[in-house]
């Protein structure tokens, strides 16, 4: 295993929550689509190129298909009605089930870090409310194939996804732990909750010269952002990418197989 280490950390990269909204939705509340004014979608216009402005030009994104996408993407309807208001807030939003949306920077700064091109194929661990995966689905070229273990997020997702023209997102109910060998191997893979190790089947379904962008660390505490490279001779490339906070990567895989690989990641 090759770890050449990137050690100047990211600080701005970090995902932990310095303010966040005053409402939190059901545990069980999934987000749901309704028809907006114009003067409304004009106003949240207005948010989203403020948010891709001050949150994340200025944070150092300068991939123009990364910041296209994220201007193009309406991030309010992919949370709860009761979360909209906070939808251009760089902060994470819950959108029930114990699972959240990244705050924009991070889905950014991860869809940046993949180096996605035309032609490629990329594969998301995590689909939640369906925001990543259309940010990916923006990118000209690229066809994506997103996972979610939980049942009701992953159909609400997929109608979601369906409802807005993404017909270059292929979404599937299931165990990310294990990806989708069907349609392996993928030039990127993306995952969006932290397990505490690299899940060895996504290794093996990562394309030679693949990008794997992917939270690591324990549950319930904070993470390390990894930037891994394949190399032609089948092993990894690191690139510590500084400190994240994500929800744990859950599901019978993630159980099953604990510190699998045996692999031990430097401390960032």
């Amino acid at each position: 295993m090759i770890l050449s280490l990137a050690l100047a950390l990211l600080t701005a990269c970090t995902a932990f929550i310095t303010s966040a909204p005053p409402t939190t939705p059901s545990p069980t509340a999934v987000p749901t689509i309704t028809p907006l004014t114009a003067e409304e979608e004009a106003i949240f216009a207005q948010k989203r190129e403020r948010m891709v402005i001050e949150t994340i030009e200025r944070r150092g994104i300068t991939d123009e298909d990364v910041l296209r996408a994220m201007r193009a993407v309406p991030r309010h309807l992919f949370v709860p009605e009761e979360e909209r208001d906070y939808a251009y807030g760089d902060f994470p939003l819950p959108i029930g089930y114990g699972q959240t949306i990244s705050q924009p920077y991070i889905v950014a700064l991860m869809t940046e870090l993949l180096e996605l091109k035309e032609g490629d194929k990329v594969l998301e661990v995590g689909t939640g409310s369906g925001y990543q995966a259309a940010i990916l689905a923006e990118i000209p070229g690229v066809e994506v194939y997103s996972i979610e273990i939980i049942p009701e997020l992953a159909e609400s997702a997929r109608k979601r996804l369906e409802s807005l023209g993404y017909t270059n997102v292929h979404c599937k109910q299931g165990d990310g732990y294990y990806g989708w060998p069907e349609y392996a191997p993928f030039d990127a893979i993306i995952v969006t909750a932290a397990p505490d190790h690299v899940p060895p089947p996504l290794m093996d379904q990562l394309a030679e010269g693949g990008r794997l962008v992917i939270p690591i660390g324990p549950p319930g505490g904070y993470q390390t952002l990894w930037k891994f490279v394949k190399q032609p001779d089948g092993e990894l490339q690191a690139f510590n990418m500084g400190g994240v906070a994500f929800v744990p990567l859950t599901g019978p895989g993630a159980e099953e197989h604990p510190h699998q690989g045996g692999y031990e990641w430097p401390t960032p």
